[in-house]
């Protein structure tokens, strides 16, 4: 890709998701995602009813009548994305690959994150980390790092999942909104998956391509591992050929769901060639309609 074929694809996702983001998108975001805790405001004086654990004792015994702390919900949000580019994410049956549904489900989520002032992070991972930058923001960062997403020639194919998970927790010690993409079709990161979920707000967005999870029914196919480079021929006209295949990946999808739900994260599953941005409204409605119901 020349430099000119990157710059005009960047502009293009630009123009295309922050029209997205002004119209349709900032306010489902704004209810979807909280600030990430509190922060103190002041004092005022006691009132009944109020909270006396609540109570500021040192500003108390200086006036001689009670007063207990205020605080308000610190609004500023901090989204940080560890994006899968290990060889699969290359892969695209048709003439998107999954790493440009990736870039414009990056450049969807964080300029919503810019309509509301909130920063934005990048881990860029293999089987080790190929990029990383903190929390910053600005439009010019987000367009950098898209630009980033789709010009990166990683140094590995394969990918450690666990690897970058584990990083990720020993430098982010604050809470942030952690989005893991990727195709997950790893092994072993479960028990690091939980311990991100236990100090962050995570939502595993698992991107595949169609023919990742289904099988034509006809003809003889030569199968590349794109990270290990091991061959195999398939004759997909064996109807239990197939049928182990679909059930296999549907047992993943739905193991990596199950997690999910054991360990308080959320999953967001996301397929090639559909409406990648009808899919994230409705997760944020979903999340917006679960927090109003907490309340």
């Amino acid at each position: 890709m020349t430099q000119e074929e990157l710059e005009r694809r960047v502009r293009h996702i630009q123009i295309h998701c922050r029209q997205a983001v002004s119209e349709i998108l900032a306010g489902e975001y704004r209810s979807a995602f909280k600030g990430s805790g509190i922060e103190f405001e002041g004092v005022r004086q006691y009132e009944h009813g109020d909270d006396i654990r609540s109570i500021n004792w040192s500003v108390t015994a200086r006036t001689g009548k009670p007063h207990v702390k205020q605080f308000m919900e610190e609004r500023e949000l901090s989204l940080f994305f560890l994006i899968d580019v290990s060889a699969s994410a290359y892969f695209g049956s048709s003439e998107e690959r999954k790493i440009d549904l990736v870039a414009k489900i990056f450049a969807l989520l964080a300029f919503a994150a810019a309509h509301n002032n909130d920063n934005v992070g990048l881990i860029l991972f293999t089987d080790q980390i190929e990029f990383v930058i903190n929390p910053r923001k600005g439009k010019k960062h987000i367009m950098m790092l898209i630009s980033k997403i789709l010009e990166l020639k990683p140094k590995s194919k394969e990918t450690n999942l666990d690897q970058a998970l584990d990083y990720f927790n020993r430098i982010r010690p604050k809470r942030c909104v952690a989005f893991v993409i990727s195709d997950f079709m790893d092994r072993n990161y479960e028990r690091t998956l939980g311990d991100t979920a236990r100090f962050h707000d995570l939502i595993c967005v698992d991107v595949k391509d169609q023919r990742e999870i289904s099988m034509p029914d006809h003809g003889i196919f030569h199968f590349v591992d794109s990270e290990t480079g091991a061959l195999q021929t398939i004759d997909c006209a064996a109807e239990q050929f197939r049928s182990t295949y679909i059930e296999e990946h549907e047992k993943q999808s739905q193991a990596l769901k199950t997690l999910c739900h054991d360990i308080n994260a959320d999953y967001l599953p996301i397929k090639l060639n559909e409406d990648f941005l009808h899919r994230i409204i409705s997760f944020f409605r979903e999340r917006s309609d679960r927090s109003a119901d907490a309340k």
